[in-house]
């Protein structure tokens, strides 16, 4: 029974309520640096159930120079593989057995901004916790995306496919060609559901709702007031009559450009390794070419034939560049433009509805 469930894959994730406030507060504290922690639960059925986090100590910097801001956020975007992290997340894990608490690792939650979290780091700490409990998810909690007033907490996981391919660490053309490997078959999204406990769910319940009816009735006495207290309506938003252009879809766009310019940064690299390969494969063909005449030459004067693999020697072909960084930021454009398909959904509409005041009569 307990091998049957040990193979049964991860269908969703359920967060509780109480671990969505505290990755958010930590992440926001932190902002902009990357925060990173660790989040323990366990797995029933399928379903993984995330019930406690805790974050990752940080490192001090002195300097608040750019440089120095960087470095913090590096080292806190690879704080879940670190000697010291690793130790320290044993220990508290061994805290919370002590106090009958959920203590089985289910993997780490890190700080996003503007959905710019798909890198080589993120990578490296998923492969950290995934080779050792396939059933482990990376949180990832977008703090701007946030701000405007929705949760945005998701779920991932690397596919099986780019695990194998990751343990070999062979991202060549000729490897990806034969795995069929995609930058889509990076990661996985896993559903992810918020649960809120029975007591808070109480809680949730004894909100008094709006009223049905916007217009409320004026008491005829004091005992009316006492029996029925007026409750005020909601104040009305005036955000959706904003025209403005949205200024996360903006630096969405200047994230999205800066992906593409890195994507052709990493063609031409690969472009000169092709230019490369060809010329020393060109100069090998000569090589060659000549070595044959020369035997033949040596075979007709009965003389010895030299070896014809000494060309293995006297050139040496150009490692091919890992295609790696290149699907990962292949990945990253896809997710911009997810998001500047959603952020236009709402402005495309507007500017529609205004279409017939801005044309001239």
């Amino acid at each position: 029974m307990v091998d049957a469930q040990k193979d049964v894959p991860i269908k969703s994730a359920q967060v509780e309520a109480l671990v969505v406030m505290k990755i958010v507060k930590h992440c926001s504290s932190s902002f902009p640096t990357t925060a990173t922690g660790s989040i323990v639960g366990m797995d029933t059925n399928g379903v993984l159930e995330i019930t406690n986090a805790f974050a990752f100590p940080t490192v001090e910097v002195t300097n608040t120079d750019s440089h120095q801001s960087n470095d913090a956020s590096s080292l806190a975007a690879a704080a879940p593989r670190a000697k010291a992290n690793i130790a320290y997340q044993s220990e508290m894990i061994r805290h919370l057995k002590e106090v009958n608490v959920d203590a089985n690792n289910v993997g780490w939650y890190t700080s996003a901004t503007m959905g710019n979290f798909i890198n080589l780091s993120f990578i490296e700490n998923q492969y950290h916790y995934q080779r050792e409990n396939n059933k482990t998810v990376a949180l990832v909690h977008d703090v701007s995306r946030s701000s405007q007033g929705a949760l945005s907490l998701r779920a991932f996981k690397l596919s099986a496919d780019f695990m194998t391919a990751y343990k070999e660490a062979k991202f060549t053309t000729e490897s990806l060609q034969k795995s069929k490997l995609t930058f889509k078959d990076i990661i996985v999204e896993v559903p992810l559901i918020v649960h809120n406990s029975h007591l808070l769910t109480s809680f949730l319940h004894q909100i008094p709702a709006l009223p049905d009816n916007p217009e409320i009735p004026l008491p005829t006495s004091l005992d009316d007031i006492r029996r029925d207290p007026a409750r005020a309506p909601a104040h009305p938003s005036f955000d959706s009559l904003d025209l403005s252009i949205d200024p996360f879809l903006e630096k969405t766009c200047d994230l999205l450009l800066d992906s593409i310019e890195s994507h052709y940064t990493d063609l031409n690299n690969h472009q000169y390794y092709q230019r490369q390969l060809t010329r020393e494969q060109f100069k090998i063909t000569q090589w060659q070419t000549k070595r044959k005449a020369e035997n033949a030459a040596r075979l007709a004067a009965k003389q010895q034939a030299l070896p014809e693999d000494e060309w293995q020697r006297l050139f040496k072909l150009p490692q091919e560049p890992s295609r790696l960084e290149g699907m990962l930021n292949a990945r990253q454009v896809e997710q911009y433009s997810k998001q500047v398909d959603g952020f236009t959904a709402n402005i495309t509409a507007k500017m529609f509805a205004v279409r017939g005041n801005l044309l001239p009569e």
